[in-house]
């Protein structure tokens, strides 16, 4: 790991505190392990683990690209993995209709009422998986559906634009299809990957992209690869309705973080 010393990452100073050189290490890969392996066994909930706890050690215009890398890396050994429970028309409908929602995700970043309507959307995650956790196969879609399908992803679009929170939308369309856990994680992973390369060419146009970044990345993947494979394995072991609860919590936690940290003005 490179050394934490003060240093200009495009300008910005890295104030960071200095501390020994294998504590620091040790800290960024317990992240990095930890955050890979949920994301690999639920397809999702790794950019709230990550950036925040990263951000700690090192500036956030190095925490958050250095997240993003790290989600490419992994999206890409899940789809090598699971190739063939990837739900490739789904995954294809759900990005094409992302890239019309991140101009509105950019606009509601800088409106006025955003910390109001990023409250709302925290409540209403918390109340859609608390219902869908308590009254299980209320819904189900049991073909394709459509028009359901590019709205979750135009509103992941939306969301990924403001926030950086694509997943609620996707995985809302996931347990309503009741896809296998494996389908589940594929298919997300599958979308994940060309989106996350979308959103690492804007930060290589906005020049966040550093060697820094590079460096921390190379340094992350001793922890990272055997995450992706721990947390394939653990997702094997999950039947179709337990796997669909753990979402549901997964989504109520997300909600919850949303809402507090919005208001005391934390995200």
């Amino acid at each position: 790991m490179n050394q934490r010393s003060p240093c200009c990452t495009n300008g910005v100073e890295n104030t960071v505190s200095e501390s020994p050189i294998h504590a620091s290490l040790v800290f960024v890969l317990a992240i990095v392990f930890v955050a890979t392996l949920v994301r690999s066994t639920f397809g999702f909930g790794e950019a709230l683990i990550a950036v925040p706890l990263l951000s700690f050690v090192m500036p956030l215009q190095v925490a958050a690209p250095l997240a993003v890398l790290l989600s490419i890396a992994a999206a890409a050994v899940v789809v090598v993995q699971d190739w063939k429970h990837i739900h490739l028309k789904s995954a294809v409908g759900l990005l094409s209709a992302t890239v019309f929602g991140i101009p509105i995700g950019l606009w509601l970043l800088t409106n006025p009422h955003q910390q109001i309507v990023k409250a709302c959307l925290g409540i209403l995650i918390m109340l859609f998986s608390a219902y869908s956790l308590w009254n299980s196969g209320t819904f189900h879609l049991k073909h394709e559906n459509r028009p359901l399908l590019l709205l979750s992803g135009f509103l992941a679009g939306i969301l990924g634009g403001a926030y950086g929170m694509n997943g609620p939308p996707l995985v809302v369309y996931g347990s309503l299809r009741r896809w296998s856990p494996q389908h589940f994680r594929a298919t997300i992973h599958a979308y994940f990957l060309p989106a996350s390369i979308l959103g690492m060419i804007g930060y290589w146009s906005a020049g966040l992209w550093t060697r820094t970044v590079t460096n921390e990345f190379l340094f992350s993947l001793p922890a990272m690869l055997p995450a992706v494979f721990a947390g394939r394995a653990l997702n094997r072991r999950f039947s179709g309705t337990g796997f669909l609860k753990y979402v549901y919590v997964g989504l109520i936690l997300i909600g919850a973080i949303l809402f507090v940290g919005t208001i005391t003005h934390r995200i």
